[in-house]
């Protein structure tokens, strides 16, 4: 099992063998008459929410809520030195980019056992790719709370203003429409067409749309240099370096496409319903319509989050706690406090009618995700996730000030990326390996 994974395994995959403190087999919050858990909050609204998860927590299990909130910028790097330590709490939150990796380690115990022994526990409730998020080498490691495709924010006053017919709100304009609309709603120095963060987090979606993918089909090498996913970076590139329809970049570290969005003087921006606690505070009216579709349709990048269990959780009493814990706080009671606060669109179908609008056409979420309108595409990550971010940061950002091409960028890119994509196949199979 993967919780007997040695100490000096643990630590040699985590890469914190430096730090020096109990391994995985250790245990986590040693009472069993508390609900430790753990999630990031960056804002008021956020804290509320999990306040009220804690309340809801203590009416239904009958015990003490414990909850370590932390910023997100730092969530991982505590939870990091929490597992290593031996004090991370029963049940810690993970975003769905970060499962492959603490699955990889050892560092979070795989469901499947607790879930096929719990007749009440329904997982079939959760979308399908909520599931695939929350999953790795074939077994479940985490139960999302939340799930949602990026969608298209935008403007209606500003359209409205300039007499452009609104959107449709179920069919997705083609992205040969979509650029000439961004032209004609800019204005330069007053007004500009569209905004997106120049990351792979969201290029991604726009990749995907093409056709195309960052990593090949068995995680092993980079793609990111054939056509398709080549034509998704190009487009948009173009729209900042060539078509100038976004507003300029003055600082790569403090833009924020959201700020710009909602400053008014931006028809349309790129984002997912996540945002639509933030969005809610624009002083003029606003939709949201699918993804523009490119040649491979609208299929946008879906993103999830999940609660999961350290492997340093004992059996016993404590992994009990800790199973009724996670399934409380994923359950449709729990996640209906969190969509009615607008944080984002829960993960299971049944807590889906608490999001409510506005924006008007919030039903687009829950009609994608059930493959009823346009598509979404699971955001296929590695087991060294962070490390690819890294280096795509460095360099892309280059071409979308126009500094360099888009193909020298990548082909620079290459052959270190391929570096880290050998590494996570090879981080997949020795955890296959283990699993046998």
């Amino acid at each position: 099992m993967i919780s007997k994974l040695s100490r000096r395994s643990f630590l040699e995959l985590s890469g914190l063998a430096g730090i020096g403190l109990a391994a995985a087999g250790c245990s986590s919050a040693p009472s069993s008459d508390r609900a430790t858990w753990s999630m990031w909050s960056s804002s008021a609204a956020e804290t509320k929410v999990w306040e009220d998860f804690g309340t809801y927590v203590e009416k239904q299990l009958g015990v003490r809520s414990v909850a370590t909130l932390t910023p997100s910028s730092g969530y991982s790097t505590k939870l990091d030195l929490q597992l290593v330590s031996g004090t991370a709490s029963l049940v810690t939150a993970l975003n769905g980019t970060l499962i492959p990796t603490y699955a990889a380690r050892g560092a979070h115990r795989p469901l499947d056992d607790l879930i096929a022994a719990d007749p009440d526990f329904d997982l079939d409730d959760f979308y399908e790719t909520s599931r695939r998020i929350s999953s790795f080498n074939g077994q479940t490691y985490g139960i999302g709370f939340d799930v949602a495709p990026t969608v298209m924010y935008y403007n209606k006053d500003l359209l409205q203003k300039q007499g452009i017919p609104l959107p449709s709100r179920t069919e997705p304009m083609s992205w040969a429409t979509f650029r000439e609309l961004t032209k004609q709603l800019t204005k330069p120095g007053e007004q500009y067409g569209f905004t997106c963060a120049p990351l792979i987090g969201d290029l991604v979606s726009w990749i995907y749309c093409a056709g195309g993918n960052v990593m090949s089909a068995d995680g092993g090498r980079s793609i990111l240099g054939e056509p398709r996913a080549m034509e998704g970076l190009q487009f948009v590139i173009d729209l900042f370096a060539k078509d100038k329809v976004t507003p300029p970049i003055k600082n790569l570290v403090t833009e924020n496409s959201l700020s710009n969005f909602l400053q008014g003087n931006v028809a349309f921006l790129q984002n997912g319903p996540w945002q639509v606690v933030n969005a809610r505070k624009a002083k003029f009216d606003w939709d949201v319509i699918p993804f523009p579709a490119g040649a491979a349709g609208s299929t946008p990048r879906v993103s999830g989050t999940s609660f999961a269990i350290p492997s340093g959780v004992r059996e016993g009493a404590e992994l009990d706690l800790a199973w009724k814990l996670l399934k409380t706080l994923t359950s449709t009671g729990a996640l209906d406090i969190y969509a009615e606060a607008g944080r984002n669109n829960p993960a299971r179908r049944s807590a889906g009618s608490a999001f409510q609008p506005p924006p008007a056409n919030l039903g687009i979420v829950q009609n994608i995700l059930a493959g009823k309108l346009a598509g979404g595409h699971a955001y296929d990550v590695t087991t060294n996730w962070n490390q690819v971010e890294q280096l795509l940061g460095q360099d892309l950002p280059r071409a979308f000030l126009g500094q360099v091409g888009i193909r020298e960028v990548i082909d620079g890119l290459t052959p270190r990326l391929d570096v880290l994509m050998r590494q996570h196949r090879d981080t997949v199979s020795q955890a296959t390996a283990r699993k046998r």
